[in-house]
């Protein structure tokens, strides 16, 4: 929960001046003790503020925990995305995309022309695919790779990390491209600009954690 501005001025003032009464930061703020009665209990609930009978508020914090999950909502896809790992749909082979997986070591291929999204391949896909296959040179990658006009899901850069995380678990996936959506006359383009995993998920979790 985002604390509003007020509730951030009496967190402030309480931890400079406390303990303090609830009338002495009306003053200081100059409202009614009443007009700070429901931040005041936000604060206490959140565990921000405590209060003693007789003495006043003073300051405790938010916990590692509330602090985290405040970190993690304020993230952007933008803040976070990495170099997406690209072939190219007219041009390359089963074979050549299966070599770039694992050289790369990452769990699912973006398939583009010239920068744009034409499909999306993973692990599970090359391997199904590679199975009974005699030939993996003369296979293109555009033969199995999933379009995005059937059940690719993407992400754009505006989009928050949150967002991001609870679509791959909704659509049981391990790598979303990022992409800006263009209107090319009638057809809608979608320009790769990155990708986001549940590898950046947990770095980005831990890195909240630590510090």
């Amino acid at each position: 929960m985002k604390l509003s501005k007020r509730q951030e001025q009496i967190a402030q003032i309480v931890r400079e001046e406390g303990p303090v009464t609830g009338s002495a930061i009306a003053e200081h703020l100059e409202v009614t003790r009443s007009a700070l009665r429901s931040d005041l209990s936000v604060l206490t609930m959140l565990g921000v503020l405590d209060a003693r009978p007789n003495v006043g508020y003073y300051y405790v914090g938010l916990s590692k925990e509330t602090q985290t999950a405040e970190r993690l909502k304020s993230f952007l896809v933008s803040d976070v995305l990495s170099q997406a790992v690209v072939v190219s749909g007219g041009e390359t082979s089963l074979y050549d995309t299966i070599v770039t997986i694992f050289t790369e070591d990452v769990g699912t291929i973006l398939v583009c022309d010239d920068s744009y999204l034409v499909g999306v391949v993973s692990r599970k896909d090359l391997l199904r695919a590679s199975m009974g296959q005699t030939d993996s040179h003369a296979m293109p990658i555009s033969m199995i790779m999933t379009p995005p006009v059937s059940k690719v899901i993407t992400v754009e850069p505006t989009d928050t990390l949150v967002e991001a995380a609870q679509k791959m678990i909704d659509y049981e996936v391990d790598c979303l491209p990022v992409v800006v959506r263009e209107d090319v006359g009638n057809k809608k383009r979608l320009k790769v600009v990155g990708r986001v995993s549940k590898t950046t998920v947990a770095k980005v979790f831990l890195e909240c954690s630590i510090h």
